[in-house]
């Protein structure tokens, strides 16, 4: 479980006002001392990951934010990031200390939670300077928001403890983020699958990138078989073959040759499209695809990559995708790129966004950002759905998902 890739993890947010005590629970129900605490407000400025193991749920991060209830032009900011770490929050902890009054924060925060449809639960913090009082509290409060509450205290030793609160989380917990397989269930048991993989410049030395390495392991969990190959041994491995594969997975930025080397017969897709169906809509994804037949010379298109490697000369989100678009537009197009977890707030203004396949965020995350480019009436594809449309063969590369309303 250690090695489980955040994105993976359930998410887990903890909100509340300055030293109402969020960093101390997390450090409580970790077990680590991994968020600074203080008595002075404001101390956590920036959200802090607490990875950890929360049995029987499984791999979560636990994630640390400032006080909704910050204050000035740095306050102002503080809050800013507090509440855009609710685009990758599957479950909210809404912690209210003993000695505060519930106000304007707290409804603001509770109202943008249901709009999001965020489960919820709370805490009354600090329970151990009166816990009965803190559990007459609790319940007040879940009648007035709808919301579960219990008290919770992290003194070493003190009644309630954290324990209910552990409790109440576990019972709440979303079920797993992703409804399908990434790739397990497009095959039988026994299949031979394999998968092209050119190495990734950008990748770690002696490493596969991370859809590569969760596709043989899914691949391997539905007992399938894998054969990995680099593309430019793709010819010799089919050639070597007794029996054509079941099917054929590969890396985007090759789709022309290896479209043109795997007989047709034989199904194929690529990670990034895999990457598209399990983190986000993979039909809405490919009906986006349909505008860059459209795009004229001078539109501005928005390129949104979530991992923070090494950019190569030859980089796929700067370099590559750019140069096909211009292309197959004919013409220059106004490019803009976003990096990490944060986009434009307004999408309005761009023609078309065109995002990676998001292995490095959660589902959560990835179905954010994609209703708020339907908001904008923005178009809105990944990467491997965009370079097939523009290899002209999208219609081979999703024809594994015929049967599954693609």
């Amino acid at each position: 479980m250690v090695a489980t890739p955040t994105s993976e993890r359930l998410h887990i947010g903890l909100f509340g006002r300055r030293n109402a005590g969020k960093s101390s629970l997390i450090n409580a129900l970790s077990g680590h001392q991994t968020s600074l605490v203080s008595n002075i407000p404001g101390t956590t400025t920036d959200p802090v990951n607490r990875p950890m193991e929360l049995r029987p749920v499984g791999p979560v991060v636990l994630i640390d934010t400032a006080g909704i209830d910050d204050v000035g032009e740095l306050g102002a900011l503080r809050v800013k990031k507090s509440l855009d770490v609710l685009d990758r929050t599957e479950l909210a902890v809404l912690v209210i200390d003993m000695e505060t009054e519930p106000g304007e924060p707290e409804e603001r925060l509770i109202g943008e939670l249901k709009a999001r449809k965020i489960t919820t639960v709370g805490a009354v913090n600090k329970a151990d300077i009166d816990p009965a009082q803190a559990t007459r509290k609790a319940s007040q409060l879940s009648q007035r928001y709808g919301i579960p509450f219990v008290p919770a205290a992290t003194t070493p030793g003190a009644a309630p403890g954290v324990d209910l609160l552990r409790q109440l989380i576990i019972a709440n917990a979303p079920a797993g983020q992703n409804e399908v397989p990434l790739v397990s269930d497009l095959v039988r048991p026994g299949d031979l699958v394999l998968l092209v993989t050119p190495i990734d410049l950008g990748a770690p030395k002696g490493r596969l990138i991370l859809p590569q390495v969760e596709a043989i392991r899914d691949l391997l969990d539905g007992s399938a078989m894998v054969l990995v190959v680099k593309e430019t041994e793709l010819a010799a491995a089919l050639a070597a073959l007794k029996r054509p594969p079941a099917l054929v997975v590969t890396d985007s930025q090759v789709f022309g040759k290896v479209n043109r080397e795997v007989p047709a017969d034989v199904p194929l897709t690529s990670f990034s499209i895999l990457m598209a169906r399990f983190k986000g809509d993979l039909p809405e994804l490919v009906r986006g695809a349909q505008v860059i037949d459209a795009l004229q010379p001078g539109d501005r298109v928005l390129i949104a990559e979530t991992c923070a490697h090494h950019q190569q000369g030859d980089d796929i989100g700067t370099v590559k995708i750019p140069n096909w678009l211009r292309k197959h537009v004919g013409g220059e197009l106004a490019f803009e790129w976003a990096h990490g977890k944060e986009m434009p707030a307004d999408l309005s203004p761009y023609r078309l966004v065109i995002h990676c396949g998001g292995c490095m965020i959660n589902r959560q995350l990835m179905m954010t950002r994609l209703r708020k480019a339907q908001a904008a009436e923005v178009p809105i594809v990944n990467y491997g759905v965009c370079i097939a449309h523009m290899h002209g063969i999208l219609a081979r590369a999703i024809s594994p998902f015929k049967d599954m309303g693609v």
